[in-house]
């Protein structure tokens, strides 16, 4: 199948998640809103990557950024509704690698699909 057979809209939601450390953001985001130190504390990414996808998945609708006008600033990201849709799919590809992917071949090992997304 060549890439121009694939519909673009699939193409593009493929590309969008695909990016590395874009679906472990949305699922740390699954668990509710969050400070830029917490996700970065959840994942091992640079700061400056973290920042990048944030952006990204904000330009895309999938991620709102709130500024809370404190002293000082307090900066907090939570998925929009068009993000949180994606849960069923970050579900099943987590209990899809749970039962088709060999711990050994992780660096991690192995961990349980969380109930409370």
């Amino acid at each position: 199948m060549k890439s121009n057979d694939l519909c673009p809209r699939f193409q593009k939601s493929m590309d969008l998640i695909g990016r590395r450390w874009t679906g472990l953001i949305i699922y740390q985001l699954l668990q509710g809103p969050q400070r830029f130190s917490l996700i970065e504390a959840a994942l091992p990414i640079s700061g400056r990557l973290l920042s990048e996808r944030l952006r990204e998945l904000e330009q895309e609708g999938i991620v709102l950024r709130e500024v809370f006008p404190e002293t000082p600033v307090r900066i907090q990201y939570s998925l929009t509704p068009k993000g949180r849709a994606l849960e069923p799919v970050i579900r099943d590809l987590q209990q899809w690698s749970g039962e088709w992917i060999d711990p050994e071949d992780t660096d991690t090992g192995c961990c349980e699909l969380k109930e409370e997304l």
